[in-house]
């Protein structure tokens, strides 16, 4: 008999939810979903992505989150909300309008319902951000999501894996933004790839880079991105009331065999890395150092998003603008991922710090990220945002510019009116907001 073929840890995911003993690349898989999340924009009037099922296979590995429009701007997202929770209470969906309201990403990670070596869909392109937990996540259409709710899976193509190492540690002034940013810069798009992070560079990383890392990864087209499941994830699960240990109820994490084999291998030494950021109309191919950006005037700053609406960005904004203003004629707005991040934001000052230098700070939700609400850009408008996308028309009017760079960078250059390297922020401040930082990283995801 021949030997077992090697798997990656996606590859590993895949067998283990499709009941094949092995996969390669190529291959087509019919895969049960441990976890499906539905938005309430599937819900909207007249939406050609969703038909109202006959039968939900699964009611208790589904949830409802409202996210992308909340508190509801208009009646129309409204109507959706009310019939998403009448939807779940048709089909027995216990979990609906899970924390009040936040973005679904933040919601699953904070609630322990992204697990390692599980696979987690939902329509959103960056549902990738469970990849920090080891766990297989991806955005899937309203249609196939659809399928899932009714039959339980859907089927994927097995994609090749990149692996990438990481070594090293990132210096003062930089975040996994910059990180991510860097990768894009150096090997460009990851198209019909998976990604694999690995290398003693992870251990150093909180999981709060790993997931803002991860988060970013759509932007580069990976198709499932996935880090090592460790103390660091192990301990921040188990401060949630979810262990190792197998199925049901525990996990069993995702690890790549001996000799599995790999695309290529893209090798970054975080020690090198600088604050970054990508100008206007894309990622891959538009990555600069935030010192050579010149002098961009900014209307508008944003720090949110799945990406960035942690409790950590807020720590890092409020060291920054303690004893600060933002700039006259700038605007800062700062979004919190979940109720949970505002209430422990509020609870530690951070809330109060931003606003005294003239930030605001809006209720949780993707909001301005895409352009919908609280923060939509007009025309000939230019904002530096710490969310995750900067194509044309992703804020609000076609005619705006967006660039994309860390918290700690967005922050900054709201100080000073125009886009900056952090770094020139005097030393006092940069190191009080990187304590700030590591107080906020405690056993509550954030």
């Amino acid at each position: 008999m021949a030997a077992a073929r090697p798997l990656t840890a996606v590859e590993r995911i895949l067998a283990r939810t499709s009941g094949a003993a092995s996969v390669r690349p190529g291959d087509i898989v019919v895969c049960a979903a441990d976890r499906a999340v539905l938005l309430e924009t599937l819900f909207m009037p007249n939406s050609l992505n969703w038909r109202d099922p006959l039968v939900v296979a699964a009611p208790e590995r589904a949830l409802i989150v409202f996210d992308h429009a909340v508190p509801a701007p208009s009646a129309a997202e409204a109507g959706a909300m009310t019939r998403a929770r009448a939807f779940a209470e048709r089909f027995g969906i216990e979990k609906v309008d899970v924390g009040g309201h936040g973005i679904s990403h933040q919601i699953v990670a904070e609630r322990g319902l992204a697990r390692p070596g599980e696979l987690l869909l939902c329509s959103d392109s960056h549902t990738c951000a469970s990849g920090a937990f080891n766990c297989a996540a991806r955005g899937v259409g309203g249609l196939e999501l659809l399928q899932v709710v009714c039959t339980g899976g859907t089927w994927f193509v097995v994609q090749p894996t990149i692996r990438v190492e990481l070594s090293g540690a990132l210096p003062v002034g930089c975040e996994g933004k910059d990180a991510f940013l860097a990768l894009a810069a150096r090997f460009g798009s990851a198209d019909n790839c998976n990604l694999e992070f690995t290398g003693p560079g992870v251990t150093g990383l909180s999981l709060h880079d790993r997931r803002t890392i991860a988060t970013q990864c759509a932007e580069v087209n990976a198709e499932f991105v996935l880090f090592p499941c460790d103390d660091v994830v192990r301990n921040t699960l188990a401060a949630l009331g979810v262990h190792e240990g197998g199925r049901p109820g525990g996990f069993t994490p995702a690890v790549a065999d001996p000799g599995a084999e790999y695309a290529a291998t893209w090798a970054l030494d975080l020690s090198t890395v600088v604050p970054q950021v990508a100008t206007p109309g894309a990622v891959v191919g538009n990555v600069i150092a935030a010192a050579d950006a010149g002098n961009v005037q900014l209307d508008q700053c944003f720090v949110g998003s799945c990406a960035n609406g942690h409790l950590e960005d807020f720590a890092v904004a409020a060291a920054l603008l303690r004893g600060r203003h933002v700039a006259t004629g700038t605007r800062l707005i700062v979004t919190p991922a979940s109720q949970q991040v505002f209430l422990d934001a509020v609870r530690a000052g951070y809330v109060a710090e931003i606003m005294a230098a003239g930030g605001v700070v809006t209720p949780s939700t993707c909001g301005a990220c895409f352009g919908y609400h609280m923060g939509v850009l007009g025309d000939g408008e230019t904002c530096l945002t710490a969310s995750t996308r900067n194509f044309k028309g992703r804020m609000g009017s076609p005619d705006a510019q967006v660039w994309l760079g860390s918290t700690r960078t967005v922050v900054a250059s709201a100080i000073a009116g125009r886009i900056v390297d952090p770094r020139t922020v005097d030393a006092a401040a940069g190191a009080s907001a990187a304590g700030a930082s590591a107080a906020g990283q405690g056993a509550r995801v954030t």
